[in-house]
């Protein structure tokens, strides 16, 4: 049994309303499929449900992780061992700070519920952000609320992070995936979110990043200008730390030594990646049994209808739907990975047939909410819709 999604006309020129704003390099060529031509409709109960739920779940998942984060701890959630220090390390010293986070939820008969936390590189940070906010202008709803306050959370949590290490001079380097455009405009917000904290930022692939760990150049670096490179004691990688140890092992190792002898504070920290991992979610189901805002999750299959997961899947990739002997999946490039199962969740509906998901934002409370639909699993593809609340 699913929801019904109630919907609302939701037209205009988005691309230029945005440009108004200032914000144009938010503006990518699909810019325009972010408004799909109509908006969710939430009542203002809906909306504080999501929110809340994000920031109770949040002080949950920090809770259910063990005094001295142990090695069988570690082991059974699936960090890679080469992590395990770093983790402990960013975990027990308080200076390591985690910026923000999107929880994925269904919204279901029987309240919102955690399908997943998008904990250490989580992205549609400018559709949520500044695109839908300016659709209501654009749409002329000028006096229409939405639940987003994710740009004034951001600078918030920034101006934080810097005040929690005030003796590192306030210079932040952005790195994303070269190539990736959509991972470039969500630093960019991210860039303005921490000037506005009081950082001097610099965007960048993280194939230009240089990390040197002797001596007098001991540090991260970036070049700013012609001949020009500088010092950065802040880094924020949109760059998934189970793919940088895997893919670059000395880079990391590297990164890791820089932060004990804390030449370079790192976002979001290590510590991220235990929260990120869906072997967390069945776990956090051992320490909260039937918690209303949680799905049924086990390390081993049951029967019922059931979503199996890899423990560090990403952008829908690599989800197998199982109900008795019915399987429907999709592929990706996680399926060696360990799983974990969970109960299936029925995502409210349109009469098109399309599936609703809400992402909330947490930035140090649940801050944010998008939707993103499809007719099938919801992947990284799905056409992302604005919100109103009534």
């Amino acid at each position: 049994m699913s929801l019904p999604v109630k919907l609302m006309p939701h037209h205009g020129d988005v691309t230029t309303m945005v440009r108004q704003m200032g914000w144009e390099w938010v503006v990518e060529e699909e810019c325009q499929t972010y408004l799909s031509g109509e908006a969710v409709v939430l009542t203002q109960a809906a909306a504080d449900d999501l929110l809340e739920g994000a920031t109770t779940l949040y002080q949950m998942m920090v809770e259910a992780v063990p005094e001295g984060v142990p090695d069988d701890f570690l082991r059974k959630i699936g960090i890679p061992e080469r992590l395990w220090k770093a983790v402990r390390h960013s975990w027990e010293d308080d200076r390591h700070w985690h910026i923000y986070g999107r929880f994925d939820f269904a919204q279901t008969p029987e309240g919102v519920k955690l399908l997943e936390f998008n904990a250490d590189t989580a992205t549609s940070v400018p559709e949520t952000a500044v695109v839908q906010w300016a659709s209501l202008a654009a749409a002329g709803k000028n006096e229409a609320q939405q639940a987003n306050g994710l740009y004034e959370a951001l600078v918030e949590q920034f101006r934080t992070w810097q005040g929690l290490n005030p003796e590192l001079e306030p210079a932040l380097l952005l790195v994303y995936l070269g190539g990736s455009k959509e991972d470039s405009t969500n630093c960019e917000v991210l860039a303005e979110a921490a000037r506005e904290a009081g950082f001097d930022t610099h965007v960048c692939p993280v194939d230009e990043m240089e990390v040197s760990t002797l001596g007098a150049e001991r540090g991260i670096w970036a070049q700013v200008g012609a001949e020009q490179w500088r010092r950065f004691p802040f880094l924020f990688k949109l760059v998934p730390w189970e793919l940088f140890v895997q893919l670059e092992p000395e880079l990391c190792a590297d990164l890791v030594d820089l932060q004990f002898s804390r030449s370079v504070m790192v976002a979001n920290p290590a510590y991220s990646l235990i929260f990120q991992s869906k072997g967390f979610l069945a776990w956090l189901w051992q320490q909260f049994p039937y918690h209303p805002l949680l799905l049924r999750t086990e390390f081993t299959p049951f029967t019922g209808k059931a979503v199996e997961k890899p423990y560090f899947g990403r952008e829908g990739q690599n989800i197998l739907v199982r109900e008795n002997t019915d399987v429907s999946s999709t592929t990706g490039e996680y399926g060696n990975q360990p799983h974990i199962y969970q109960a299936w969740a029925e995502l409210p509906q349109d009469p098109q047939g399309y599936r609703y998901q809400a992402g909330v934002f947490w930035a140090g409370e649940g801050s944010a909410i998008g939707f993103r639909r499809e007719r099938g699993i919801i992947t990284n593809l799905s056409q992302f819709v604005a919100h109103v609340v009534e």
